[in-house]
């Protein structure tokens, strides 16, 4: 995670804007009224650990943060890489980002997980045997991977492009000027976004299943989005191939200006999205209308939202983000450690409030508020080691 630079500030601070809906977005799954458990193997379950106390307010946030910001956060990363490779070299760029991703998701990530986990089996199991609970982990619940299932992705496309960037070079040179040249033209570059997320990901999860999850070991990923994902890793690599601040992004850009038009499309899309849900199931369940058109046109809707609001998020930042804060530079530079290591604090603080009589929204709050400080706090000790500074 790069120390935030005047030029590409709001980049960043967009960057730990979404680390911190991550965060929010696993202290809500505890409370949400689709949540369940399963204790003969938890991995299996909605959340590690699942609450009482449900909340529809929780589903509502939830699925807001579910439509888009992953999408968004694949973009972002790929916005210097071709930068990255030209500064650093092909060999210089791979290693690097082996020793920025992969290993930390595959050993501290692990660790981790370990960690995050054991709440969950004490609630399946009921006993607090570690050597049986690194047992189920690694054989029943086969090496959950948890959040970090982002990072050996964003590392596996980044390796991808490293190693066959030199074959699209010229072909990316051209998209990117013509991505630059759309800066005029919002409603094209929200129709190019549009489509390409409906064609990556409308299909495959038509075939796969909206929520099917595959992998080997920790390497699990979401079946459904990975076209997206990587569209959007592309996506980002071609807009990050010109100069973002003043093309395509530039605060004089026709797209940029409309910011305000941007957030209140991107809110009334979702709105439609919550609300269209129920009557089309009835819609369906009464023959009105068969089951594929119902499908598609929920999920036409639902690329619309994921497209408003990345545009929303990444033109209000570009907008707004002018000269840096101090807490605000200090959470972004820690947001690549609050990413890896919030999970534990989650799990651990939804546990201890199981029994608490009080309302999901108050747990959720709690369990956002002690699990981000601590979060961002611990990140900021492991930065003072030497080796974790130099590679995180």
């Amino acid at each position: 995670m790069e120390i935030p630079t005047q030029r590409n500030l709001w980049v960043d601070y967009l960057r730990l804007a979404i680390t911190v809906l991550v965060v929010a977005h696993h202290a809500s799954l505890s409370y949400t009224t689709f949540a369940w458990f399963d204790a003969a193997a938890y991995i299996n379950s909605t959340h590690p650990i699942v609450d009482t106390r449900r909340w529809v307010g929780m589903d509502i946030f939830e699925n807001f943060n579910d439509v888009f910001f992953m999408s968004l956060m694949f973009l972002i990363g790929g916005l210097f890489l071709i930068k990255s490779i030209n500064k650093k070299g092909t060999t210089g760029f791979i290693r690097d980002r082996f020793f920025r991703l992969f290993v930390p998701f595959i050993l501290p990530g692990t660790i981790f997980m370990l960690i995050a986990y054991f709440p969950s089996y004490y609630v399946a199991k009921g006993n607090t045997d570690l050597i049986a609970y690194v047992r189920d982990f690694f054989t029943v619940e086969r090496w959950p991977v948890g959040p970090p299932w982002f990072i050996w992705l964003l590392f596996s496309f980044n390796l991808l492009f490293a190693l066959f960037h030199r074959a699209f070079q010229k072909a990316g040179i051209h998209a990117a000027r013509w991505f630059s040249a759309m800066k005029n033209s919002p409603f094209n570059f929200f129709m190019l976004l549009f489509l390409l997320t409906f064609i990556l990901y409308v299909p495959m999860a038509f075939k796969s299943g909206a929520g099917t999850w595959t992998g080997i070991g920790p390497f699990d990923f979401q079946l459904s989005r990975i076209f997206q994902y990587f569209g959007y890793f592309a996506l980002g690599i071609v807009i990050g191939n010109s100069d973002i601040n003043n093309g395509l992004f530039s605060t004089e850009s026709a797209i940029v200006k409309k910011w305000r038009l941007w957030v209140l499309l991107s809110l009334v899309v979702y709105i439609v999205l919550t609300a269209m849900s129920r009557p089309l199931e009835h819609l369906v369940k009464e023959g009105k209308i068969e089951e594929f058109y119902a499908w598609m046109i929920y999920y036409s809707v639902y690329a619309a939202s994921c497209t408003l609001s990345c545009i929303a998020f990444i033109t209000v930042f570009r907008k707004l983000v002018r000269s840096g804060k101090r807490i605000w530079n200090s959470l972004s530079e820690n947001a690549y450690l609050i990413y890896l290591i919030h999970y534990i604090f989650i799990v651990w603080c939804q546990f201890m409030l199981l029994n608490l009589n009080i309302p999901a929204f108050f747990k959720f709050l709690i369990t956002f508020s002690v699990s981000f400080v601590l979060s961002w706090g611990v990140s900021i000790l492991f930065r003072k080691i030497e080796l974790v500074k130099k590679y995180l």
